[in-house]
């Protein structure tokens, strides 16, 4: 059965919506072997595009191969899940992945472990080591593979921005970099969540990945598209909702993906089969929204200082850019002049607030209403 709404997860086929124009130019990327940087802020969706794009080409000769390293905090970290998964997602068989691990790298003493259940996956330890492996031996296993197997390979590593917090990050980007440039056979689809550490490795000249391949910039869905698929996901659930209510659901959400597939839920999820949607159901869903995520805002907040509290009321308030005006500091206690670079820096870097050309806006819409309700005074 299909669920009528997906959100936290990546979603595909019935729950997938929109992105037509970058699902072609991605997979023209992918086919023609063009690096491809994929930025956005959260929540938009960029690992559910990813993951249709791949899909829909298993029945090429390419190979897509998945990995996320959010949870890798160095360099050796990376490469250890880079190779593991480079393997397991190319071996012709389960039982063949040892077999061929030992051939595209020496030295391994791997660790193999196996579910129980018979279609369930397998959990690899690789072992690597800088005293086992140099980084280019395992940068370069992705190639020796494609023209092993004679196949086109696609590398798309999400949250990549991890490498950025890595010790000695621009030597470890330069790395990567230098053997990923010269390969033929191999390209990379490069994406993550925290804008702004995505923009400091992609987007300025003095770094090692500038211009290192087709950059797209993933935009919200317009509220059209989302209002037809939510009152068309309604209706298949046999109930209704009008387009000015699907509307409202887009305007709270301010067309984040995840954040309308989850307002969506909340809404139907109060109605029984041939039940119409009315206004208090979007009232009391917005309200449920916000206290559902009430535990992670609050994760959120609790590290700020009394200035960078001040800093997001500000924002709140409706002011965008000027900051460092006496009268704006005053009104919202920012303090010095000199303390206001220091503010924005550190909530650029927490991705709770973006640039957004010359003005500054916090980044999460529903954490942006969560604040107004709990956090003004």
């Amino acid at each position: 059965m299909c669920k009528k709404f997906v959100y936290g997860v990546a979603v595909s086929d019935y729950n997938f919506i929109g992105r037509e124009v970058e699902t072609k130019r991605l997979m023209n990327n992918f086919r023609g072997g063009i690096n491809t940087i994929l930025m956005s802020p959260r929540r938009l969706g960029k690992t559910s595009l990813v993951m249709r794009v791949c899909e829909k080409l298993k029945s090429e000769a390419i190979i897509t191969i998945y990995l996320d390293i959010f949870g890798c905090k160095s360099e050796y970290d990376f490469y250890n899940r880079l190779a593991s998964e480079i393997l397991k997602q190319t071996a012709s068989k389960q039982s063949m992945w040892l077999e061929e691990a030992k051939e595209f790298l020496y030295r391994l003493t791997p660790k193999i472990s196996f579910s129980p259940e018979p279609n369930s996956d397998f959990a690899i330890s690789l072992g690597i080591t800088p005293k086992t492996h140099t980084p280019e031996e395992v940068l370069e296993m992705a190639e020796k593979i494609a023209i092993k197997k004679g196949k086109q390979i696609v590398v798309c590593i999400d949250e990549f921005q991890q490498i950025g917090e890595m010790t000695d990050s621009k030597h470890v980007q330069a790395r990567l970099r230098s053997v990923w440039q010269h390969q033929k056979h191999v390209s990379y689809c490069l994406f993550g969540s925290k804008h702004h550490l995505m923009s400091s490795i992609f987007l300025h000249r003095s770094m090692p990945f500038y211009q290192f391949g087709d950059l797209i910039v993933l935009d919200k869905i317009p509220s059209a598209e989302w209002v037809e698929y939510i009152v068309s996901h309604f209706a298949d659930g046999k109930r209704t909702i009008s387009s000015a209510l699907a509307e409202e659901i887009c305007s709270f959400t301010d067309n984040y993906s995840a954040y309308v597939q989850q307002l969506s839920w909340l809404v139907y999820t109060q109605k029984e089969e041939g039940e119409t949607v009315d206004e208090s159901d979007i009232k009391q869903a917005t309200d449920d929204l916000l206290a559902t995520n009430e535990v992670l805002f609050m994760q959120m907040v609790e590290p700020l200082s009394e200035y960078q509290l001040n800093f997001l009321r500000a924002l709140c308030s409706g002011v965008t850019k000027d900051f460092g005006l006496a009268k704006i500091r005053e009104k919202y206690q920012l303090g010095s002049y000199s303390n206001i670079n220091r503010l924005q820096k550190a909530l650029l870097e927490r991705d709770l607030i973006e640039k957004r050309g010359t003005e500054l806006a916090i980044t999460d819409p529903v954490f942006a209403k969560w604040f107004q309700r709990k956090m003004m005074f």
